[in-house]
Parts: structure tokens; sequence; C-alpha cells
């Protein structure tokens, strides 16, 4: 009984830096955003700012932010899980794994900036284009570009958990789909898909939740074509001043994000 009581102790001594790490870092910051969202523009106590929130102008950006979001997550699944899928298959799958995670060791800024290069009226994808004669085109300040660039970033984030759960697969059971006569579609519907839908999900959750907050992309690739709900928190804090509905906006991110992990809580859907 003493040394049950005497291991007790030590767990909760333990826990100590990691409840103190939460408070100071998580809890503390949100309590922070909810109290500023309460105060106007003026520092008068108000709930102004989460009536604004719901007009028109706010509720679209909200629309557009979840609508690009889904786009990224979308497009770095479909590329992701092919290639994590390949990658399973090859003989040196450690060492192509390494070189895909390696860009993400860059710092972001850096590799916004040479995006911004490759995708510039003079880069090298205008040159080309003006070789084969089709002349030069607006690549940088798109849509496409900020999306294109978005899921270069968040890419490995989709590949990890995806390829993790395919190395977890048995392939017995791929074995048996393809002896009972499965066709390859079918195998991949009914077995592989289904038995590794936990790391899609653990993937759509890394790429989605960052997506949704995107402010430095949206600014330096897409210029002011692409506003979203981290733009306007940018905006709201460091150009208008107006902290109170900066913070109500990060509020109701913060929600939307806590949904998102709801949602895909343990890789299982809520239902």
């Amino acid at each position: 009984m003493k040394r049950c009581a005497m291991q007790g102790r030590t767990r909760n001594i333990y826990l100590i830096p990691y409840m103190l790490w939460i408070v100071l870092f998580v809890v503390a910051p949100i309590a922070l955003i909810m109290y500023y969202s309460m105060f106007n523009i003026d520092g008068a106590w108000s709930l102004e700012n989460y009536r604004r929130f719901f007009t028109p102008v706010y509720l679209s950006m909200t629309l557009r932010s979840f609508w690009y979001a889904i786009l990224i997550t979308g497009f770095a699944l479909l590329i992701a899980y092919p290639t994590a899928y390949l990658l399973t298959k090859t003989e040196h799958k450690q060492l192509w794994l390494m070189l895909i995670i390696l860009p993400s060791w860059i710092n972001l800024l850096l590799k916004v900036y040479a995006f911004i290069g490759i995708l510039g009226f003079y880069g090298p994808i205008n040159s080309f284009l003006r070789i084969i004669g089709i002349g030069s085109r607006q690549i940088l300040f798109t849509g496409f570009s900020f999306i294109f660039v978005a899921v270069y970033i968040f890419i490995p984030y989709m590949i990890l958990p995806v390829f993790n759960a395919l190395e977890e697969l048995n392939p017995s059971l791929v074995d048996a789909a393809r002896d009972l006569g499965a066709s390859p579609w079918a195998t991949f519907r009914r077995v592989i898909f289904p038995l590794t839908v936990s790391g899609v999900k653990a993937g759509c959750r890394a790429v989605f939740i960052p997506a949704l907050s995107l402010f430095m992309i949206t600014r330096l690739i897409a210029g002011n074509r692409v506003i979203t709900l981290g733009t306007a928190i940018e905006q709201h804090f460091l150009v208008t001043q107006d902290w109170g509905m900066g913070s109500t906006i990060a509020v109701f991110l913060i929600i939307a994000m806590g949904l998102t992990m709801i949602m895909t809580e343990n890789g299982k859907l809520v239902k």
C-alpha cells in the first residue's frame, strides 16, 4: 500500500511541469483571447464584436476559409495517399520518407520566398511558357498559387500518418481479398482504405487545422486575392489595432479547430 501511494505521489509530481505548461501556454492564452473579445475598438465592454462576426462580410470570409482549407486538405490527400502507398513498396522506404520530410525542416518564410521567385513574372515557369510560345501568365497572387504552395508545405504532414497506417496493414488481408477474386479497385475500396482510414483522418486533421488559419502564405503568395480568417486576424491586430474583433475571430477559429479535433477523436468519427 505504501509503495503504491508513493508511486502515485511521484506520478503527481511529474505531472506538475506538464500542467504548468498547459495552463501557461494553452489555457491562459485562450482565456486572454476571450477576454479581449469582450471589448470594442474604443475599449468599452461590449458584445458588438460577436454581432459583427455574424454579418455577411465575416460569414463569407469564414466560408471562404473553410473552402480553401478543404481544397488544400483534399489535394494533399490525393497526392499523399498514392505516394505513401508507393513508399511502402519501395526498397529504401525510410530514405525516401526522410527526403520527403526534409523540406519541412526548412524555415517556412524561406520556402515562401523561394516560391515567389519560381512563380513570379520572371521566374522559371514563366520563362518556360515564353520559350514554348504560350507567353507569360499571372501565376503569383492567385488562388491557384496559394493552394499550390499550401499543399506543398503541408503534404509531409499528410504522408506521415497515412504511411504509418499502411505500414501497419496486415498484407495477408490484401492477399486474401485477391485470392477471393477481388479486383485491385475492389481490394483498395473494401480492404486497404477502410483499414487505413485512421491514418487518413489523422493526416486530414494535421493539414486542415493549420490550413484554416493561414495568413503569411495568403499575404505573400496570394496578395490581396485571398482573404481568410487568419488574414483578418493579422489585419485587426497589426493594422487596424482592433484587438477585440481580432480576438473574436480567433475565438470562433479555436471553436472550429476544437470541433475538428472532437470529430476525429482517436482517429474515429463521432457518430
